[in-house]
């Protein structure tokens, strides 16, 4: 069950995942595009075995789901939001910045929240109101005005407080590839989105990568994973407890330890068999292990090299010198620097945003962020003085382009006299 990893081949594993289901994600992305909400109670009977009575979860619901919390849930829940929220208000843009870098050429950047974004909630097996509150809150940080929920039936009373105390109030309960083909397309009820984010299995995964063209998505966001850079300093008891946490997300997680201490992987498979013993969700943890195992590598530079490489959703740190080895990681969604920092702070209440791109994405996408919910215009402004300035450069370079019509929109304008 613990085992040694070829990284390659580990790599290529977890990537191959979405393209086996790419012809049953098509099946339901053309059935909602044909027919809507109809499609989505289809759907949510076949694969959730729920009949559904409507899809919009009401005001007397969100109202009634904190009867069903306990308080110091509740009281949880709203200590992390207010830690999401700060940790983003951090990364906020200026709405406009302007800038004189020639005498009379002014340039900027206006920074414009998106109108309606979709954020999609897993469910099913547990609940995750902290998934709620990571796809939300950003989005409301950065002033998106309309934001669309979808998270598989049941839905969960801890999501909805959560999504009340983020102060969003539009929730379908739809879940699956279909959910995301609805936010992407629009249905009868779902108005269309135009970005959405969140994480999911490899069908709803897959169906962000295939409505691309409809809306536009954070980043392949699948199945979680970890990988974990150790050395001989590394105590084998908290490096299975981060195998462990991570494998019990779901039956694809994947986690992979990369040492430079041979004698270190026999110590953390012993640790795995001993804590796992009274795990509540043990089988979905044994799946898990089954797309999980160790490398040992010659030296801290070869591990690095290695973990950058597999460019991990989460990456913990656990060596002599965590800083150190923290400059010289270039590929992982989230960075775990030190012993003590479980990657379950991350999850849930240091700030910092738990949806993040996996199975080796981290390479070319950062996780979600205030950014991800803005776009940005580039501003310019030419006066008199920068006309003279610049203008003879545009003439010059767009004759040589052979662009006339452009050299002479800029020419006319100096020969103006005011």
């Amino acid at each position: 069950m613990w085992k040694a990893l070829d990284i390659e081949e580990w790599q290529e594993r977890r990537r191959s995942d979405l393209a086996g289901v790419g012809a049953a994600v098509a099946a339901i992305v053309e059935g909602v595009r044909k027919d809507g909400d109809e499609a989505l109670y289809r759907f949510t009977k076949e694969f959730d075995r729920i009949v559904l009575e409507d899809l919009a979860v009401t005001p007397e619901e969100f109202e009634g789901a904190y009867e069903e919390v306990e308080d110091s849930l509740i009281e949880s829940l709203a200590e992390a939001e207010a830690h999401i929220r700060r940790f983003h208000e951090l990364q906020r843009n200026r709405s406009l910045w302007l800038e004189e870098v020639e005498p009379g050429v002014i340039v900027g950047v206006k920074t414009t929240p998106l109108d309606r974004i979709g954020a999609y909630v897993p469910g099913g097996r547990a609940a995750y109101p902290s998934t709620a509150l990571m796809t939300t809150v950003p989005a409301q940080v950065a002033g998106v005005p309309e934001i669309c929920v979808c998270t598989p039936p049941p839905v969960h009373p801890l999501t909805l407080v959560a999504l009340d105390i983020a102060g969003v109030d539009e929730c379908y309960r739809v879940g699956g590839a279909q959910a995301i083909a609805a936010m992407a397309l629009g249905t009868e009820s779902i108005d269309p989105v135009q970005k959405i984010v969140g994480p999911g299995n490899v069908y709803v995964t897959a169906a962000k990568m295939m409505l691309r063209e409809h809306a536009e998505i954070d980043f392949p966001a699948g199945p979680s994973e970890i990988g974990i850079l150790a050395d001989s300093t590394a105590d084998p008891a908290f490096v299975a407890a981060d195998v462990l946490a991570q494998a019990e997300h779901d039956p694809h997680a994947g986690c992979v330890l990369i040492t430079t201490d041979a004698a270190l992987p026999a110590k953390v498979g012993a640790e795995i068999k001993r804590q796992m013993k009274n795990a509540p969700r043990r089988s979905i943890i044994e799946a898990a292990l089954g797309n999980s195992g160790y490398v040992v590598a010659a030296d801290l530079d070869e591990a690095i090299a290695a973990m950058d490489y597999v460019a991990p959703e989460h990456l913990s740190i656990q060596v002599a010198d965590p800083l150190s080895t923290l400059n010289a990681v270039h590929n992982a969604g989230s960075i775990f620097v030190g012993p003590y920092t479980a990657v379950a702070f991350g999850d849930y209440a240091s700030g910092t945003n738990h949806v993040l791109p996996t199975a080796g994405f981290a390479r070319v996408f950062s996780g979600l962020d205030v950014h991800h919910f803005c776009k940005t215009s580039s501003v310019q402004m030419i006066d008199r003085e920068g006309l003279e300035w610049l203008g003879g450069v545009v003439e010059t370079l767009a004759t040589a382009e052979g662009l006339h019509a452009h050299a002479e929109s800029v020419r006319i304008r100096r020969r103006k006299k005011d």
